[in-house]
């Protein structure tokens, strides 16, 4: 027997919940689909709790600097990792829980617990039962990339799934991937009092950034006594009787890493690869990607991918646009599209990277004329009284139009202070409007107008 419904939600993620909540508001019968924990990756192994535990290591890192601030603590700060991942599992549960309250309270809403496999192209089959819809949203997320490296399949490692499970404090932890992900969990578990060495392919850490935001990040990770090793081939695993090894081909440094355990934070895949697509007429790209068009309609017209899934974005807050996007389409006809969106992100390393726009590297790839003011986080008072410069404020503008093209933000409190920098560029307000706004002192938004003061070529 098949139950029908008038809509299918697949993954309870950062788009599917409120997409069903939208729908179920609306009047239609909808499913809600959830193999596993309610709230997806941001809630249980991704921005709730690492946000958590950072949270934890900031104020390791306080307590280890109180003498600087006048602060006379009598015995060495400890750090508790039982209490630590006990609080991280309260912050995170409590989330998790919250949304599955959410989606079983929902007056239209039938939640379905178990996997969901497409057996035709509106219809899914969940532990034997069938249901149709015709209109189904996939929101299945993604998973860490297990790379294929020699000596993987013999050594035990950690993702940053198995990370969330980590109550003990690793003697060394060598971390595979320089970039966003490892690099969080670098100067988390350092902060906490692991040794940690990160390393990286490429010729710097997170080379998706500008080469000054790379050298700075770098530079203040090795200031806490974490090892960079860069530009490492070949990389191979091996068991030891202390623990693992990576054998890396480095420009400089030992041809090997010894460590006790081994954190894998090289990428992420889409969960499509078990959901039936093919039954449905659902294509992906070469790395797994649903197929969607600007509207996030796959190949199947009445199938939307959102979120992780669909390759248009691997954060929280695009995985949300994507819910908006869809929803607005299909009850108020809007007309909008993901391509409308500009890239803006953060790095949650302590000081966080704030992004937002065009990189000096696409700027250039793009052909535009355009200036760059910077400033030092050490010329920022906020900064200064807070103990904490490292860092700086970077904007890029247009030199004809002189509309701001993007930012990046290295510094303390610049994950905030970015957002005032995201409106400027999508009401595309030229930098001399955006001079005029007054702002609070003191903080660190009030020195944005000064960047822009100073503006040279690029």
């Amino acid at each position: 027997m098949t139950a029908s419904f008038d809509a299918i939600v697949i993954g309870t993620g950062q788009a599917g919940p409120a997409l069903a909540a939208r729908l179920s508001a609306a009047g239609r019968r909808v499913a809600i689909i959830e193999r596993h924990k309610f709230g997806g990756t941001c809630v249980n192994d991704g921005c709730t709790p690492t946000k958590t535990l950072i949270a934890s290591a900031y104020a390791a890192r306080v307590a280890a600097r109180a003498a600087e601030y006048g602060v006379r603590i009598r015995t060495k700060p400890r750090v508790d990792m039982k209490r630590v991942k006990a609080r991280k599992d309260d912050v995170a549960g409590k989330s998790s829980a919250s949304v599955a309250k959410w989606m079983r309270g929902l007056e239209n809403g039938t939640v379905v617990k178990g996997h969901a496999r497409f057996t035709a192209r509106n219809t899914v089959e969940v532990k034997g039962k069938a249901l149709t819809a015709p209109q189904i949203f996939i929101d299945v997320g993604g998973r860490p990339l297990v790379p294929k490296m020699a000596g993987v399949d013999s050594v035990p490692f950690l993702t940053n799934v198995s990370m969330m499970d980590v109550d003990f404090l690793p003697r060394h932890l060598i971390v595979v991937g320089g970039s966003y992900v490892g690099l969080e969990f670098a100067q988390m578990f350092r902060r906490f009092g692991s040794r940690v060495t990160v390393v990286e392919m490429g010729p710097r850490l997170i080379g998706r950034e500008d080469e000054d935001v790379s050298h700075a990040v770098r530079e203040f990770l090795e200031a806490e006594g974490i090892e960079v090793r860069l530009g490492a081939q070949c990389l191979t695993l091996e068991k030891t009787k202390k623990g693992v090894a990576i054998g890396v081909e480095c420009e400089a440094g030992a041809p090997a890493v010894h460590g006790s355990h081994i954190l894998l934070a090289v990428g992420r895949v889409p969960n499509t690869d078990d959901l039936g697509l093919e039954a449905a007429g659902i294509e992906t790209d070469e790395r797994g990607y649903i197929k969607v068009d600007e509207e996030l309609r796959t190949t199947n017209p009445g199938v939307w991918a959102l979120g992780d899934c669909n390759g248009k974005g691997a954060f929280t807050h695009t995985a949300y646009n994507d819910y908006e996007i869809v929803a607005d389409n299909l009850l108020s006809n809007a007309g909008r599209k993901y391509t409308d969106r500009i890239p803006a992100y953060a790095l949650y390393t302590d000081p966080p990277l704030g992004r937002v726009g065009m990189s000096e590297a696409e700027i250039k790839k793009a052909g535009i004329k355009a200036l760059v003011g910077k400033r030092p986080m050490s010329r920022v008072a906020r900064a200064v009284e807070k103990g904490e410069t490292h860092g700086f404020l970077k904007i890029h503008v247009e030199a004809g139009s002189k509309r701001i093209l993007g930012a990046s933000l290295l510094g303390t409190g610049a994950d905030e202070a970015v957002h005032s920098l995201i409106d400027a560029v999508y009401a595309r307000i030229p930098y001399p409007e955006f001079q005029r706004h007054v702002r609070i002192h003191p903080n660190v938004s009030e020195l944005l107008p000064t960047v822009l003061e100073d503006l040279k070529p690029l």
